[in-house]
């Protein structure tokens, strides 16, 4: 039998997640797995990384990604790993920490579990946008955004050709089951459980008193369109920002299923999430 390998991504403030570098690479090697990651992500975290091996470029397919960060570094792994059927196994070093497996307090069990083969993988839908010919793909939201000093954006939306939409406003976000606890949330969007088929499209401070947001069936295509004679607004795969869409102009975004997989422990679930994370739905 091979040698198992696992991908090691770190928090983008390296002095959080040091030791767990340390535990990570003597969990991997009593394991008998090789722990690997980029000259670069080692040189964050000097002598604790001493047992992780160099790669570069990554493996494509390493039988396991760890990430020793917060959401953001996850999302970004998952990105990294899209439809390769890698898991991703976070623990969590940053602030809310949704997506990942366990927190801090407990990395040195949670990182052991899943190199003994007890964590599960969950298939995770995405987004898809192009620009400039290139594809890209959000685990989280596809955002469009006015840029700062900027008039407020005139933002439409077409689904199955129909106009839903045409509002002033901030922005627009489109969010996957996973996006819809963050950005869309914050615009009172509705939250889908893990496992829904779908997306959730949201206006950002829509001056209207009658913008909703809408869920909307995963076989129908998005069609935002930013007014002629407007000024261009970003757009952000998420929340890096990827481009802008032009005044006039149209972008087609496009809903993907089983995109990513996130690796979880068993006896959690995403409700139990809900209510570590943000507490009751309901009192």
């Amino acid at each position: 039998m091979s040698e198992k390998v696992a991908v090691l991504i770190t928090h983008s403030h390296p002095p959080a997640a040091t030791e767990a570098v340390r535990l990570a690479a003597a969990a991997a090697r009593d394991a008998g797995w090789r722990l690997v990651a980029t000259a670069d992500e080692l040189a964050k975290h000097g002598d604790a990384a001493a047992g992780v091996e160099t790669a570069d470029p990554l493996p494509r397919r390493p039988d396991l990604c760890l990430v020793l960060g917060g959401d953001g570094s996850i999302l970004y792994a998952l990105r990294r790993f899209a439809r390769t059927g890698v898991p991703v196994f976070g623990v969590n070093f940053g602030t809310i920490g949704f997506l990942a497996a366990v927190e801090r307090g407990g990395a040195d069990e949670g990182i052991r579990r899943a190199l003994a083969g007890e964590a599960e993988a969950i298939e995770l839908p995405g987004l898809e946008v192009e620009l400039d010919g290139e594809a890209r793909v959000a685990l989280n939201d596809v955002t469009f955004i006015r840029r700062p000093h900027d008039r407020v954006a005139e933002l439409s939306y077409r689904i199955a050709d129909e106009e839903v939409g045409h509002v002033r406003c901030d922005g627009l976000v489109a969010a996957t089951p996973v996006g819809s606890t963050g950005y869309n949330l914050a615009n009172q969007g509705p939250i889908l459980a893990w496992g829904v088929k779908g997306y959730v499209v949201s206006y950002v401070a829509p001056h209207s008193l009658t913008a909703r947001a809408l869920v909307v069936a995963p076989g129908d295509v998005l069609h935002v369109g930013n007014a002629s004679g407007r000024e261009p607004v970003d757009i952000a795969v998420d929340g890096e920002h990827v481009g802008g869409l032009a005044s006039g102009a149209a972008l087609e975004v496009r809903f993907a299923d089983a995109v990513g997989r996130l690796a979880q422990l068993p006896g959690t679930s995403f409700y139990h999430r809900i209510r570590e994370k943000f507490g009751h739905l309901a009192i």
